[in-house]
């Protein structure tokens, strides 16, 4: 069997961290649920699966984060430019679209 490659194992590593913080996560959720759920809410099942659930979903947030690209909202990701000899022969660069003004306008009224 061959050695694996430096990105299997950066793989593999993120792996072993969003299984341990899954762990990690629903473990704590599910005990600040039982103890929410014995102090303060009369032994409802309800919150030990609610507190479980939102380990669960920021462990998930954290595992998504570190194997997806950044995502910032608001942006985009623009795709390559195409190479020099694939550009039309037309060089002109389009005018940007008006933007509205952000000063208030005066009110002609007197």
């Amino acid at each position: 069997m061959a050695p694996s490659s430096s990105s299997e194992n950066a793989v593999v590593e993120k792996y072993d961290k969003c299984l341990a913080d899954l762990i990690v996560k629903s473990g704590i959720g599910l005990s600040v649920g039982v103890i929410a759920s014995v102090v303060l809410f009369k032994r409802r099942a309800w919150p030990v699966a609610l507190s479980t659930g939102v380990g669960i979903g920021m462990s998930y947030s954290d595992c998504e984060r570190s194997f997806g690209m950044p995502r910032i909202p608001g942006t985009r990701v623009l795709p390559p430019r195409p190479s020099a000899p694939l550009q039309s022969l037309n060089t002109t660069v389009p005018s940007p679209p008006s933007t509205p003004s952000l000063t208030p306008e005066k009110s002609d009224s007197k």
